[in-house]
């Protein structure tokens, strides 16, 4: 994870968030949403597109330097998807990426997204302040841990 300090100002950098659509999934408005209210929010946005895969997110995640990786995935993969990723990151040595989820979870695979390392899993009805809230408090307890 890049020195991330607290809100944007002089010396610091804001919070670097990934979002992407990985697999066949091609319905991308939820995802562009949330990416305008973290931007609001004064991070700074990678949007990968459509049909990436756990590969391709991890690639990007190295070469942007990014804090957060958020997946948003409505096809119901996500209990493939996330493992591979997770699998990918760890190979990377990126332990340190704070991984989201966005989409339609059945409770009992939010449990096992959480057990297996990712963050926090998001409902499609989530309001955006709680991701931009979850996402800095997140950063900014991560930055006094270290």
């Amino acid at each position: 994870m890049s020195a991330w300090r607290g809100r944007p100002g002089p010396g610091t950098r804001p919070i670097r968030v990934l979002l992407g659509k990985v697999g066949l999934d091609g319905h991308d408005r939820g995802v562009r949403v949330v990416a305008r209210a973290l931007r609001d929010a004064g991070m700074e946005v990678v949007y990968t597109g459509l049909h990436r895969t756990p590969a391709q997110v991890v690639r990007v995640a190295i070469e942007e330097d990014v804090d957060v990786i958020g997946l948003s995935i409505l096809s119901g993969a996500h209990m493939t998807i996330f493992p591979r990723l997770l699998e990918l990151l760890r190979a990377e040595e990126l332990d340190d990426v704070l991984v989201v989820a966005g989409g339609t979870f059945l409770p009992e695979d939010v449990a096992a997204l959480e057990a297996m390392g990712v963050s926090r899993a998001f409902g499609v009805d989530t309001p955006l302040d709680e991701i931009v809230g979850y996402i800095r408090a997140q950063m900014h307890d991560r930055i006094l841990a270290s």
